[in-house]
């Protein structure tokens, strides 16, 4: 079951991924290349799964558009110009990508290159957006024709990372070896399941951390400790009420939206205050985010499940108007 879910999840990326490249006007590409349901499918089910032997090194081609859940080395070369690329990386919530260059054959004078971006853009939209993100934006991508072999070695922020290239001739291309590294410390993750439950702790930091689920789902806080000593207080916004509890310092809200952009969704509840019990909302957004905001005083720390609404549970949130699909109750 478990697998199939996994199988599952990653077939919604990858769509979720090429229709972003479509609305982008990469469509064209899209159909030279005959990507197919079948296609995407047979895709996922090659990438081999972590029971193989640590000293067994899983080496594949790269696709000009690809998105890789294992680690491994791979290996781009062109075979006709290819002007407009991209490989998505994810891990673990608990995890960080390490992104080696171990060889790489390209004309950065012509016009080449590679940039390897901390987190993911789609359409524009950055995730984690950047007022979540703890490195300036300029910061976050790395060119290797401007830095060469001098950032051999990049790690990610977070459980995601992306790589952009462009190579002109046939023949050109390069390698890279991917691995994942334990992050004690999740921040800013992209669940790899519409399913599951997270604690996100923030050890006393000044910092933003996002929970980001590209699935319509019900999410249920179970439990929230923001150093304070007050009961709960669950404030739903609506268009009259945009206040929430920015005042606060430290708190917990729950964003929805169809971006993966944070700062360009709509805040529908937010938490001030620690409280244990469940709190629990459905979503029928493409994007439902939980974000901490953490002064750095305390060790704030929340939990909560998320699980995948049915269809019949989007139908009901949906109503008879078929354009409003982003809704909740």
């Amino acid at each position: 079951m478990r697998g199939a879910m996994s199988v599952t999840f990653r077939v919604h990326l990858c769509f979720f991924l090429l229709s972003l490249y479509v609305l982008k006007g990469q469509s064209r590409y899209l159909e030279e290349h005959e990507i197919t349901p079948e296609r995407v499918l047979s895709l996922l089910n090659s990438e081999l799964k972590r029971e193989l032997s640590d000293e067994f090194v899983y080496r594949r081609p790269l696709r000009c558009l690809d998105m890789l859940v294992v680690e491994g080395q791979f290996t781009f070369m062109a075979d006709r110009p290819q002007l407009s690329c991209a490989a998505f990386f994810i891990g673990e919530p608990n995890e960080l990508i390490s992104i080696q260059y171990d060889a790489a054959n390209i004309d950065c004078a012509g016009g080449d290159f590679i940039k390897i971006f901390d987190g993911w853009v789609l359409k524009g939209e950055k995730f984690p957006s950047s007022q979540d993100h703890p490195y300036p934006l300029f910061e976050r991508y790395v060119d290797y024709c401007t830095t060469g072999s001098s950032r051999s070695v990049i790690r990610s922020s977070q459980n995601v990372a992306m790589i952009f290239f462009r190579i002109h001739s046939a023949g050109s291309g390069f390698t890279i070896t991917v691995t994942k590294l334990i992050n004690p410390f999740p921040c800013n993750v992209i669940s790899q399941t519409p399913e599951g439950s997270f604690t996100m702790v923030i050890p006393q930091q000044h910092k933003n951390c996002s929970f980001s689920i590209i699935y319509p789902v019900e999410i249920q806080i179970a439990e929230l400790s923001l150093g304070h000593l007050n009961d709960v207080s669950l404030k739903v916004r609506g268009k009259r009420s945009p206040w929430g509890c920015a005042g606060a310092g430290d708190f917990v809200e729950l964003l929805r939206g169809n971006s993966m952009d944070t700062s360009k969704m709509v805040p529908v509840a937010d938490l001030c205050y620690s409280f244990s019990g469940p709190a629990q909302m459905k979503i029928g957004c493409d994007n439902t985010v939980v974000r901490m905001v953490s002064s750095g005083k305390f060790v704030n720390r929340v939990t909560f499940q998320y699980r995948l609404l049915h269809q019949h549970e989007l139908e009901k949130l949906r109503g008879n108007n078929l354009e409003d699909f982003c809704d909740m109750e």
